[in-house]
Protein backbone atom coordinates (compact mmCIF):
# COMPACT_ATOMS: atom_id res chain seq x y z
CA UNK A 1 0.00 0.00 0.00
CA UNK A 2 1.60 3.51 -0.93
CA UNK A 3 1.30 6.65 1.40
CA UNK A 4 -0.31 8.36 -0.97
CA UNK A 5 -3.56 5.51 -0.24
CA UNK A 6 -2.77 4.97 3.48
CA UNK A 7 -5.25 6.42 5.87
CA UNK A 8 -4.01 9.36 8.08
CA UNK A 9 -4.24 9.11 11.87
CA UNK A 10 -2.19 6.10 12.75
CA UNK A 11 0.91 6.15 13.73
CA UNK A 12 3.53 3.27 14.67
CA UNK A 13 5.06 2.70 18.33
CA UNK A 14 6.81 -0.60 19.43
CA UNK A 15 5.34 -2.51 16.38
CA UNK A 16 1.61 -1.15 17.40
CA UNK A 17 -0.27 0.88 15.43
CA UNK A 18 -1.81 4.00 17.57
CA UNK A 19 -4.69 6.11 16.50
CA UNK A 20 -4.12 9.40 16.66
CA UNK A 21 -7.52 11.18 15.10
CA UNK A 22 -9.13 14.06 15.32
CA UNK A 23 -12.96 13.40 15.83
CA UNK A 24 -15.70 15.33 17.16
CA UNK A 25 -17.45 12.55 18.53
CA UNK A 26 -14.46 11.63 20.66
CA UNK A 27 -13.99 13.23 23.98
CA UNK A 28 -11.85 16.38 23.59
CA UNK A 29 -12.12 16.44 19.66
CA UNK A 30 -9.36 13.48 19.69
CA UNK A 31 -9.34 9.25 19.08
CA UNK A 32 -6.19 8.36 20.83
CA UNK A 33 -6.09 4.84 21.65
CA UNK A 34 -4.51 1.25 20.47
CA UNK A 35 -5.34 -0.78 17.64
CA UNK A 36 -3.63 -3.90 19.57
CA UNK A 37 -1.98 -4.93 16.17
CA UNK A 38 0.93 -4.87 13.84
CA UNK A 39 -1.14 -4.94 10.54
CA UNK A 40 -1.70 -1.67 8.69
CA UNK A 41 -4.44 -3.07 7.28
CA UNK A 42 -6.25 -4.36 10.30
CA UNK A 43 -5.42 -1.17 12.23
CA UNK A 44 -6.88 1.12 9.46
CA UNK A 45 -10.00 -0.94 9.90
CA UNK A 46 -10.34 -0.78 13.40
CA UNK A 47 -9.91 2.82 12.88
CA UNK A 48 -12.86 3.29 10.69
CA UNK A 49 -14.63 0.93 13.07
CA UNK A 50 -13.92 2.91 15.64
CA UNK A 51 -14.87 6.03 14.14
CA UNK A 52 -18.79 4.98 13.09
CA UNK A 53 -19.13 3.54 16.76
CA UNK A 54 -18.30 7.22 18.24
CA UNK A 55 -20.64 8.66 15.30
CA UNK A 56 -23.36 6.44 16.00
CA UNK A 57 -23.11 6.68 19.76
CA UNK A 58 -23.20 11.04 19.71
CA UNK A 59 -26.47 10.10 17.05
CA UNK A 60 -28.20 8.07 20.10
CA UNK A 61 -27.18 10.58 22.55
CA UNK A 62 -28.74 13.23 20.25
CA UNK A 63 -32.25 11.74 19.19
CA UNK A 64 -32.94 10.94 23.32
CA UNK A 65 -36.40 12.16 23.22
CA UNK A 66 -38.64 13.12 25.63
CA UNK A 67 -42.24 12.88 26.10
CA UNK A 68 -44.79 15.77 26.89
CA UNK A 69 -45.60 13.04 30.09
CA UNK A 70 -41.92 12.80 31.32
CA UNK A 71 -41.37 16.68 30.80
CA UNK A 72 -44.75 17.38 32.70
CA UNK A 73 -44.05 15.15 35.26
CA UNK A 74 -40.83 16.59 36.16
CA UNK A 75 -41.94 19.54 36.27
CA UNK A 76 -44.77 18.80 38.84
CA UNK A 77 -41.97 17.33 41.38
CA UNK A 78 -40.13 20.72 40.74
CA UNK A 79 -42.69 22.35 42.75
CA UNK A 80 -44.17 19.86 44.41
CA UNK A 81 -43.81 22.13 47.61
CA UNK A 82 -46.35 25.17 46.17
CA UNK A 83 -49.45 25.26 46.92
CA UNK A 84 -50.24 25.29 42.62
CA UNK A 85 -49.72 21.35 42.55
CA UNK A 86 -52.59 19.80 43.38
CA UNK A 87 -53.84 21.89 40.70
CA UNK A 88 -51.46 21.41 38.07
CA UNK A 89 -51.95 17.80 38.70
CA UNK A 90 -55.48 18.12 37.67
CA UNK A 91 -54.57 19.61 34.42
CA UNK A 92 -51.92 17.00 33.73
CA UNK A 93 -54.64 14.19 34.06
CA UNK A 94 -56.86 15.57 31.65
CA UNK A 95 -54.24 16.89 29.49
CA UNK A 96 -51.66 13.23 29.19
CA UNK A 97 -54.44 10.78 27.44
CA UNK A 98 -54.67 13.42 24.70
CA UNK A 99 -50.73 14.52 24.33
CA UNK A 100 -49.00 12.91 27.44
CA UNK A 101 -47.47 10.45 24.63
CA UNK A 102 -45.75 12.81 22.38
CA UNK A 103 -42.63 13.91 22.24
CA UNK A 104 -42.15 17.58 23.69
CA UNK A 105 -40.96 18.56 19.79
CA UNK A 106 -44.57 17.67 18.80
CA UNK A 107 -47.11 19.53 21.04
CA UNK A 108 -48.59 22.32 19.36
CA UNK A 109 -51.88 24.11 18.36
CA UNK A 110 -52.84 21.19 16.38
CA UNK A 111 -51.61 18.12 18.18
CA UNK A 112 -53.64 19.93 21.35
CA UNK A 113 -56.80 20.73 19.40
CA UNK A 114 -58.64 17.53 20.19
CA UNK A 115 -58.06 18.17 24.31
CA UNK A 116 -59.82 21.56 23.32
CA UNK A 117 -62.98 19.91 21.74
CA UNK A 118 -63.27 17.53 24.06
CA UNK A 119 -63.21 19.58 27.10
CA UNK A 120 -65.60 22.21 25.35
CA UNK A 121 -67.96 19.66 24.72
CA UNK A 122 -68.06 18.92 28.46
CA UNK A 123 -69.23 22.57 28.94
CA UNK A 124 -65.52 24.22 30.26
CA UNK A 125 -65.39 27.82 29.95
CA UNK A 126 -62.31 29.08 28.01
CA UNK A 127 -60.72 30.55 30.88
CA UNK A 128 -60.65 27.07 32.30
CA UNK A 129 -59.54 25.78 29.24
CA UNK A 130 -56.55 28.04 29.02
CA UNK A 131 -55.48 27.33 32.88
CA UNK A 132 -54.98 24.07 30.97
CA UNK A 133 -52.99 25.59 27.76
CA UNK A 134 -51.02 27.62 30.26
CA UNK A 135 -49.29 24.95 32.02
CA UNK A 136 -48.42 22.86 28.50
CA UNK A 137 -46.88 26.29 27.32
CA UNK A 138 -44.35 26.61 30.93
CA UNK A 139 -43.66 22.94 30.38
CA UNK A 140 -42.67 23.51 26.81
CA UNK A 141 -40.11 26.90 28.06
CA UNK A 142 -38.73 24.94 30.84
CA UNK A 143 -37.94 22.06 28.27
CA UNK A 144 -36.25 24.64 25.86
CA UNK A 145 -34.55 27.11 28.10
CA UNK A 146 -33.96 25.04 31.33
CA UNK A 147 -33.40 21.27 31.72
CA UNK A 148 -30.46 19.38 30.08
CA UNK A 149 -29.65 15.88 29.72
CA UNK A 150 -26.21 14.60 30.34
CA UNK A 151 -24.61 15.46 27.78
CA UNK A 152 -25.94 19.41 28.17
CA UNK A 153 -28.52 19.04 25.50
CA UNK A 154 -31.76 20.56 26.25
CA UNK A 155 -34.63 18.28 26.49
CA UNK A 156 -36.65 20.36 23.18
CA UNK A 157 -34.05 21.72 20.79
CA UNK A 158 -36.01 24.05 18.98
CA UNK A 159 -37.91 27.26 20.10
CA UNK A 160 -41.25 25.94 21.91
CA UNK A 161 -44.16 26.11 19.96
CA UNK A 162 -46.13 29.16 21.07
CA UNK A 163 -49.78 27.39 22.95
CA UNK A 164 -52.66 29.83 21.59
CA UNK A 165 -55.32 30.72 24.16
CA UNK A 166 -58.95 30.56 23.74
CA UNK A 167 -60.56 34.29 23.44
CA UNK A 168 -62.47 34.86 26.79
CA UNK A 169 -64.22 38.42 25.51
CA UNK A 170 -67.65 37.75 26.66
CA UNK A 171 -67.59 34.66 27.75
CA UNK A 172 -66.17 35.02 31.65
CA UNK A 173 -68.47 34.37 34.36
CA UNK A 174 -69.47 37.55 36.26
CA UNK A 175 -68.68 37.88 40.51
CA UNK A 176 -71.48 36.98 42.44
CA UNK A 177 -70.09 39.04 46.07
CA UNK A 178 -72.15 37.74 48.68
CA UNK A 179 -75.14 40.12 50.45
CA UNK A 180 -75.51 39.38 54.35
CA UNK A 181 -78.36 37.77 53.85
CA UNK A 182 -76.98 35.42 51.53
CA UNK A 183 -73.91 34.69 53.82
CA UNK A 184 -75.94 33.27 56.29
CA UNK A 185 -78.30 31.50 54.34
CA UNK A 186 -74.76 29.71 52.62
CA UNK A 187 -73.26 29.29 56.03
CA UNK A 188 -76.53 27.54 57.53
CA UNK A 189 -76.14 24.51 54.84
CA UNK A 190 -72.32 24.10 55.20
CA UNK A 191 -71.09 21.13 57.04
CA UNK A 192 -69.07 22.74 60.26
CA UNK A 193 -65.59 21.67 59.51
CA UNK A 194 -66.57 24.19 55.85
CA UNK A 195 -68.75 26.94 57.34
CA UNK A 196 -65.58 27.26 59.64
CA UNK A 197 -63.44 27.85 56.75
CA UNK A 198 -65.24 29.73 54.83
CA UNK A 199 -66.31 32.20 57.76
CA UNK A 200 -62.78 32.86 57.91
CA UNK A 201 -61.94 33.55 54.15
CA UNK A 202 -64.58 35.54 53.53
CA UNK A 203 -63.52 37.71 56.49
CA UNK A 204 -59.90 37.85 55.54
CA UNK A 205 -60.03 37.78 51.82
CA UNK A 206 -57.43 34.63 51.49
CA UNK A 207 -57.34 32.68 48.58
CA UNK A 208 -58.70 28.72 48.80
CA UNK A 209 -55.62 27.38 49.52
CA UNK A 210 -53.87 30.04 51.38
CA UNK A 211 -57.14 28.88 53.51
CA UNK A 212 -56.66 25.77 53.08
CA UNK A 213 -53.19 25.09 53.80
CA UNK A 214 -53.47 27.83 56.74
CA UNK A 215 -50.78 26.50 59.94
CA UNK A 216 -50.37 27.19 63.47
CA UNK A 217 -46.89 28.25 63.16
CA UNK A 218 -47.60 30.85 60.68
CA UNK A 219 -49.54 33.06 63.37
CA UNK A 220 -47.67 35.55 65.26
CA UNK A 221 -49.13 37.26 68.28
CA UNK A 222 -49.61 40.94 68.94
CA UNK A 223 -49.77 41.20 72.64
CA UNK A 224 -50.39 44.76 72.72
CA UNK A 225 -53.59 44.12 70.72
CA UNK A 226 -54.46 41.89 71.92
CA UNK A 227 -54.30 40.04 68.93
CA UNK A 228 -52.45 37.81 65.91
CA UNK A 229 -51.69 37.94 62.50
CA UNK A 230 -50.80 34.92 60.47
CA UNK A 231 -48.05 35.35 57.95
CA UNK A 232 -48.06 33.35 54.86
CA UNK A 233 -44.67 32.14 52.99
CA UNK A 234 -44.63 32.72 49.84
CA UNK A 235 -44.77 29.17 48.57
CA UNK A 236 -48.35 29.14 49.48
CA UNK A 237 -49.24 32.24 47.84
CA UNK A 238 -50.02 33.33 44.16
CA UNK A 239 -47.76 36.14 44.31
CA UNK A 240 -45.07 33.73 45.55
CA UNK A 241 -44.25 36.83 48.54
CA UNK A 242 -45.07 36.58 52.06
CA UNK A 243 -48.78 38.08 53.05
CA UNK A 244 -49.81 39.08 56.38
CA UNK A 245 -53.13 38.18 57.25
CA UNK A 246 -55.32 40.50 59.34
CA UNK A 247 -57.95 39.22 61.70
CA UNK A 248 -61.30 41.27 61.88
CA UNK A 249 -63.21 40.04 65.07
CA UNK A 250 -65.01 37.57 63.43
CA UNK A 251 -62.25 35.87 61.81
CA UNK A 252 -60.75 35.75 65.50
CA UNK A 253 -63.64 34.09 66.96
CA UNK A 254 -63.27 31.36 64.01
CA UNK A 255 -59.50 30.97 64.93
CA UNK A 256 -60.43 30.63 68.45
CA UNK A 257 -63.01 27.89 67.85
CA UNK A 258 -60.28 25.87 65.73
CA UNK A 259 -57.57 26.02 68.49
CA UNK A 260 -56.50 22.77 69.53
CA UNK A 261 -58.42 20.76 67.06
CA UNK A 262 -55.62 19.72 65.18
CA UNK A 263 -51.55 19.91 66.12
CA UNK A 264 -50.32 21.89 62.84
CA UNK A 265 -53.62 23.07 60.25
CA UNK A 266 -56.06 25.38 61.43
CA UNK A 267 -58.95 23.83 59.07
CA UNK A 268 -58.61 19.99 58.74
CA UNK A 269 -61.58 17.49 57.79
CA UNK A 270 -61.40 14.21 59.59
CA UNK A 271 -58.20 14.73 60.53
CA UNK A 272 -56.26 15.91 57.81
CA UNK A 273 -55.43 19.27 55.79
CA UNK A 274 -58.27 20.33 53.68
CA UNK A 275 -57.62 19.98 50.10
CA UNK A 276 -60.22 22.44 48.79
CA UNK A 277 -63.45 24.58 49.50
CA UNK A 278 -65.01 24.25 46.18
CA UNK A 279 -66.41 20.87 46.20
CA UNK A 280 -69.50 18.74 46.08
CA UNK A 281 -70.44 20.20 49.08
CA UNK A 282 -69.70 23.94 48.34
CA UNK A 283 -71.74 23.40 45.11
CA UNK A 284 -75.03 21.54 47.00
CA UNK A 285 -74.77 24.32 49.78
CA UNK A 286 -75.15 26.86 47.33
CA UNK A 287 -77.83 25.71 45.19
CA UNK A 288 -79.63 24.81 48.67
CA UNK A 289 -79.38 28.38 49.51
CA UNK A 290 -80.68 29.53 46.24
CA UNK A 291 -77.86 31.54 44.92
CA UNK A 292 -77.40 32.16 41.43
CA UNK A 293 -76.99 28.80 39.10
CA UNK A 294 -77.18 29.85 35.76
CA UNK A 295 -74.85 30.29 33.26
CA UNK A 296 -72.58 33.60 33.47
CA UNK A 297 -72.30 33.67 36.93
CA UNK A 298 -69.37 32.50 38.93
CA UNK A 299 -70.88 30.22 41.57
CA UNK A 300 -67.37 29.26 43.49
CA UNK A 301 -65.46 30.20 46.42
CA UNK A 302 -63.73 32.86 44.61
CA UNK A 303 -67.08 34.59 45.12
CA UNK A 304 -65.81 35.23 49.01
CA UNK A 305 -62.56 36.98 47.75
CA UNK A 306 -65.26 39.38 45.62
CA UNK A 307 -67.17 39.54 48.97
CA UNK A 308 -64.44 40.77 51.14
CA UNK A 309 -63.02 43.55 48.70
CA UNK A 310 -66.67 44.62 47.78
CA UNK A 311 -67.21 45.36 51.49
CA UNK A 312 -64.11 46.93 52.22
CA UNK A 313 -64.77 49.13 49.45
CA UNK A 314 -67.98 49.90 50.30
CA UNK A 315 -66.82 51.86 53.81
CA UNK A 316 -64.52 53.66 51.75
CA UNK A 317 -61.04 51.55 52.26
CA UNK A 318 -58.29 52.78 50.44
CA UNK A 319 -57.22 51.31 47.26
CA UNK A 320 -53.86 50.74 48.32
CA UNK A 321 -54.85 48.90 51.84
CA UNK A 322 -57.31 47.14 49.70
CA UNK A 323 -54.67 45.64 47.34
CA UNK A 324 -52.68 44.95 50.51
CA UNK A 325 -55.40 42.69 52.43
CA UNK A 326 -56.60 41.12 49.14
CA UNK A 327 -52.58 39.92 48.61
CA UNK A 328 -52.37 41.26 45.17
CA UNK A 329 -49.23 42.38 43.88
CA UNK A 330 -49.90 44.71 40.97
CA UNK A 331 -52.55 45.69 39.00
CA UNK A 332 -56.12 45.02 38.98
CA UNK A 333 -57.31 43.95 42.38
CA UNK A 334 -60.40 41.67 43.14
CA UNK A 335 -63.10 44.80 44.35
Amino acid sequence: MSKRNRMPGLRQKGGIWQIEKRCRFAPGGWLRESTGTSSRIEAEQILIRRLAELEEEAQRHEDVIYTFEEAALRYLTEIAHKSSADTFAMHLDKLFPFIGHLPVAHVHDGTILPFIEHERQRGLAPKSINNALGIVATVLNRAARVWRNDEGRPWLTQAPAKISRLSVKGQQAKPYPLSWAEQDRLLQHLPRHLADAVLFAVNTGCREQETCQLQWQWEVAIPSMHTSVFILPASVTKTSTERVVVLNTVARRVVEARRGKHRDCVFTYRGHAMLKLNGSAWKRCWRKANLPVEKGILKGVHNLRHTFGKRLRSVGVPLETRKALLGHAIGDITT
